[in-house]
């Protein structure tokens, strides 16, 4: 039989107004892989990005959109938004993941699913958690982080409700500020979600400072996927979480 060109496709199905995705997944790319998009709907792009909005997103129809990224027949399909299933609770997550490993004949990680595993893979019990969501989405997320066995200990977010383009333009010096927020003497790790956020850029700077992990929701992806298909750590990923591959 003939090898495929890669070690691994990777698919990735990206919310339409997310700007830092798509970067921050060539940024973390494995060498010898590919990686291949496909935008989804299912939101309105005028809205604030409430508990109901995303709520939505996460129960919308992407039967299209698996049968597009399926058609590069990938090795594993993320389902890049964080909050679309935060909302819905693990067992939502978990049935999303099995739908789309069932339409796409691939791995299937979800943001929020991969989250939970790479805080598990730490040994973390107990952290700080920051995102651009919300209240109401912050509220959920904790509550999914507890049913999984995690205590968030202090929360933080912007302070301000931010539209979907708004999200993605906060900086990586906003991410590290926000990060330090949600810093706690009992935090064993610190968390920040939304895959639009430019938490990536900021995770060695904010692991420097409060010398404790950090786990994004782009990071947790890309770590979980490496270590289901057995793929070796390189130079340009950053945090303490790959120390673990």
């Amino acid at each position: 039989m003939t090898e495929t060109r890669t070690a691994a496709k990777i698919g990735v199905l990206v919310p339409f107004t997310n700007t830092n995705l798509e970067p921050d997944m060539e940024m973390l790319r494995p060498p010898n892989t590919t990686i291949h998009f496909q935008r989804m709907g299912g939101y309105d792009v005028n809205e604030i990005p409430g508990s109901d909005q995303m709520a939505g997103l996460g129960a919308s129809d992407i039967s299209h959109d698996l049968r597009m990224i399926s058609g590069v027949r990938p090795d594993v399909v993320l389902y890049g938004c964080t909050s679309a299933t935060l909302t819905h609770g693990p067992s939502f997550d978990a049935e999303l993941a099995q739908q789309i490993k069932s339409e796409s004949g691939a791995l299937s990680l979800t943001a929020a699913g991969s989250l939970i595993a790479a805080i598990k893979a730490l040994g973390a019990t107990k952290v700080g958690f920051s995102s651009p969501y919300l209240g109401e989405i912050n509220a959920q997320a904790m509550d999914f982080m507890a049913q999984n066995g995690i205590e968030t200990v202090r929360c933080a977010d912007v302070g301000r409700k931010l539209g979907n383009y708004g999200q993605g333009e906060l900086t990586p010096d906003d991410v590290y500020e926000l990060a330090c927020q949600a810093d706690h003497p009992q935090a064993q790790a610190i968390i920040l979600s939304c895959t639009d956020m430019r938490s990536v850029e900021a995770i060695d700077r904010i692991e420097a400072t409060l010398g404790k992990p950090v786990v994004t929701s782009n990071q947790a992806m890309m770590f979980c996927l490496m270590r289901a298909l057995n793929l070796p750590r390189h130079d340009a990923l950053p945090g303490r979480l790959f120390d673990l591959l």
